[in-house]
């Protein structure tokens, strides 16, 4: 049975110091917030964690940044958070920046069992510094490596009791190659069904991929910033 009946039971038994935590979610759109809390609150800490970004300060991954609960961060992007931004030109963080495609495909690459592949992006630039680079077909590409996390959180819109997933509209983001690439996967989702009751055409995350699961508590969702404009 995957389903736990709240987000500290789902991740009961899979938290050390130390260990490497992917996470989905784009900005504050499709991230497990209900699981990220409860690593918070789990106090664990020197995490490593890969992410497209850190989410905000006081939400999404930001509230790991200020707990001081994280020492390295795998990131694409990481404007909309101050403390993140202090800590790093302070030396408390460290980082390692990637390409934002560059880190989904490492993530995919990683679900897929392919320990490198080569890209590029970024050749001649920091992000290439001191990793192989090869020819092909007279153009100059530098090797990446696959990640592998310890764990994988995501966020699915629809999930059902066997762990297969379905999301909504850009939530999607990186949820799916995040959940391939951990040894462990736990998804929280917005809706439970039965098995079988989740359209076959409607499953992007197959539920091998997942071992365990937990409803979200439906909470507000966030966003970064609100833009309107006047109706013409």
């Amino acid at each position: 049975m995957k389903l736990r009946e709240s987000p500290a039971a789902a991740l009961e038994g899979l938290l050390t110091d130390g260990m490497t935590i992917a996470v989905g979610g784009f900005g504050l759109s499709g991230i497990p917030a209900d699981l990220i809390d409860a690593v918070r609150d789990a106090g664990v800490t020197e995490l490593t964690v890969v992410s497209n970004n850190m989410g905000v300060d006081g939400k999404g991954l930001g509230i790991l940044i200020e707990s001081g609960q994280v020492a390295r961060v795998v990131s694409s992007y990481v404007g909309e958070n101050r403390r993140f931004a202090a800590d790093y030109l302070e030396g408390r963080l460290a980082v390692e920046f990637t390409p934002q495609g560059t880190l989904a495909e490492r993530l995919r690459a990683g679900g897929a069992g392919i320990p490198a592949f080569y890209t590029r992006t970024g050749v001649g630039t920091v992000v290439a510094e001191g990793k192989p680079h090869a020819e092909f077909d007279g153009v100059l590409y530098v090797q990446e490596r696959a990640i592998v996390a310890d764990l994988a959180l995501v966020h699915a819109h629809t999930a059902d009791t066997g762990g297969n997933l379905a999301y909504r509209y850009t939530a999607r983001n990186f949820n799916p190659v995040v959940a391939t690439a951990g040894r462990v996967t736990v998804a929280e989702a917005e809706h439970l069904v039965a098995l079988g009751e989740l359209d076959p055409d409607r499953v992007v995350t197959p539920g091998v991929y997942v071992q365990r699961l937990v409803r979200g508590s439906g909470r507000p969702k966030d966003i970064e910033h609100r833009t309107v404009r006047a109706r013409g």
